[in-house]
């Protein structure tokens, strides 16, 4: 096996980086994954994920972890409706559909793939702050100064990654597209008249551009994102000041007064929220073909696209399942060649995911987009 007497260093304990840890450990491999969060109970932000057949279940399948899956994600059926609360279309789970894509909180996903791991496989509140390539490997710099080596190095930290530049110096773009998150804790009691209303599915609704994506069991908490394009008038520094509840709520409120008073009395029983900008890394150029040593990309890392199509989180575990499998194999003649191998094969699907993100972004963000639309 190619990886045989060598250290391979995943950076990032984000679904991808871990699937792809336990399906080399499956091979024999020496892995150790490096984590920037403090501990395995940090919260990770974001909305529920499901994984799809033929990609992100797939790569469970061949992990050992889709029957877990299974048996810790949950089936949703959907609720489309208009900005005055009248439904235009539910969707129930049944036991035909149950597997298709069930949603699974991103802290239990990630506790499922750790358990799977052996012992000590992820080293917690390491951020790698930078690469050197030194007498045959990687030496690996972290935020608190500690220094590690390996002979292949995975970055799988995210879209924002700090060790991209080693493998393409194509830079992350905004999508012009923006993303307020709330969550409310226990909604059951916070907002009862919302939470009863979703009956246990995904409700999704739009008007004159805003669209609106809830979700009432994301562990224990309910979940939704307000998307629109981001206002002409904004500049970073509106953007990177909107962090005040009280002024998000004001422009939610004012955004959406038009809007049923369901969707009113969800924000008004928001505490908190997040807002960030959508961003894309495409991959419109070659990858770097003169790195010093084995060094590829996974997950949001190599191709961080909307989350309009569903398809980020199983376009990570694909390349998890592929780059495992290149690497394991006994036909390529050396790492970089199975490297190589992996990223033409990604090129192709993760381009083909990050159009699909994009056409939906571009449709779902426009004055006239109703749900109307996808029913007839």
């Amino acid at each position: 096996m190619l990886l045989k007497n060598k250290k391979t260093a995943i950076i990032g304990a984000g679904p991808a980086g871990l699937t792809l840890a336990r399906l080399l450990q499956q091979n024999g491999a020496d892995v150790t994954v490096y984590e920037r969060d403090q501990d395995p109970q940090a919260r990770i932000w974001g909305g529920t994920l499901d994984l799809h057949k033929g990609s992100g279940q797939e790569a469970m399948k061949n992990a050992g972890l889709l029957d877990i899956y299974y048996a810790l994600a949950l089936p949703m059926g959907i609720i489309m409706t208009d900005e005055k609360g009248e439904t235009l279309f539910t969707k129930e789970s049944t036991p035909e559909n149950q597997y298709d894509n069930p949603e699974i909180n991103r802290n239990v996903l990630r506790n499922m793939l750790l358990e799977s791991l052996t012992a000590d496989t992820v080293v917690w509140d390491r951020k790698c702050t930078g690469l050197e390539a030194l007498d045959g490997q990687w030496l690996l710099y972290f935020e608190n100064g500690v220094q590690k080596t390996a002979d292949v190095v995975i970055g799988a930290n995210g879209g924002m990654s700090a060790i991209r530049s080693f493998v393409t110096d194509t830079q992350v773009e905004d999508t012009g597209t923006m993303i307020i998150q709330g969550n409310i804790p226990d909604p059951e009691l916070h907002t009862p008249e919302f939470y009863e209303w979703c009956d246990g599915k995904r409700l999704m609704a739009a008007h004159k551009g805003n669209l609106l994506v809830a979700n009432p069991n994301n562990n224990g908490v309910l979940t939704y994102g307000v998307i629109f394009r981001k206002p002409e008038e904004w500049t970073n520094h509106n953007e990177h000041n909107f962090r005040d509840a009280n002024l998000i709520r004001t422009f939610l409120l004012e955004r959406f007064a038009e809007w049923d008073d369901r969707f009113k009395k969800l924000f008004l029983s928001t505490l908190s929220f997040s807002c960030l900008p959508t961003r894309k890394f495409p991959l419109d150029r070659p990858w770097k073909y003169d790195r010093p040593l084995p060094i590829t990309l996974i997950g949001d890392a190599a191709h961080l696209m909307p989350p309009f199509a569903g398809q980020g989180v199983n376009t990570g575990l694909l390349d998890a399942l592929i780059l495992s499998e290149k690497l394991t194999h006994e036909s390529y003649e050396s790492l970089d060649a199975a490297i190589k191998s992996y990223e033409a094969e990604m090129f192709i699907y993760a381009r083909e995911a990050q159009l699909a993100s994009s056409t939906n972004e571009i449709e779902m963000r426009q004055p006239d987009f109703s749900f109307k639309q996808l029913i007839h």
